[in-house]
């Protein structure tokens, strides 16, 4: 981000959407939450967990869909900035891991640092956790969740992925990624 603080759209200039990918297997879909925020007026820039640039999305297409390169590691001090300063972030899909680190402040990997360091320039946050039932039942995680809640970050319904009989006919519910654009505008 910018010592300049949030806020990357100056007059005129579209707002700037950090989406943030984790490894999730609707991953894959990422294409459509890029081209509804394109659609209402965003610009974007993809930062993914290194886990997720390991296949769980086809990063060559963001990188066309966006224009931008995906980040997943660290700039070094004498290179550009590749994105400006956002004006919100969203987490999609945010996992188990990522809720947990974040919340934590772990701040290991580029993706849980962009989210640490968001949260503190009080940048507005939407996240849609893909977690599944039994991770979700864990008291770190429900711990996680208060604790991002009290810091304004704004929640979609979870998603696990596993609707009743959609495993028996080997499919998968949709997940919401046009949500995560709602809980943006909500104010």
């Amino acid at each position: 981000m910018s010592e300049q603080g949030a806020g990357g759209a100056g007059e005129g200039e579209r707002p700037f959407l950090y989406v943030v990918v984790c490894a999730a297997g609707v991953a894959d879909g990422v294409g459509v939450l890029i081209d509804a925020a394109r659609a209402r007026g965003w610009e974007v820039g993809v930062t993914a967990t290194p886990v997720a640039m390991g296949g769980f999305f086809d990063v060559a297409a963001v990188e066309a869909r966006t224009g931008r390169p995906v980040r997943s590691a660290w700039r070094t001090p004498g290179d550009p900035r590749p994105f400006p300063p956002p004006d919100a972030v969203v987490v999609a899909p945010a996992t188990f891991n990522t809720i947990n680190k974040w919340a934590a402040g772990l701040a290991d990997t580029l993706a849980v640092a962009t989210l640490c360091e968001a949260s503190g320039l009080g940048v507005p946050i939407a996240v849609l956790p893909c977690v599944t039932g039994a991770l979700a039942s864990h008291p770190a995680y429900r711990e996680s969740l208060a604790r991002l809640r009290g810091m304004g970050v704004r929640f979609g319904d979870p998603y696990a992925g596993d609707s009743q009989g959609a495993a028996k006919e080997g499919t998968r519910p949709e997940f919401g990624w046009q949500r995560a654009l709602d809980l943006l505008e909500r104010r």
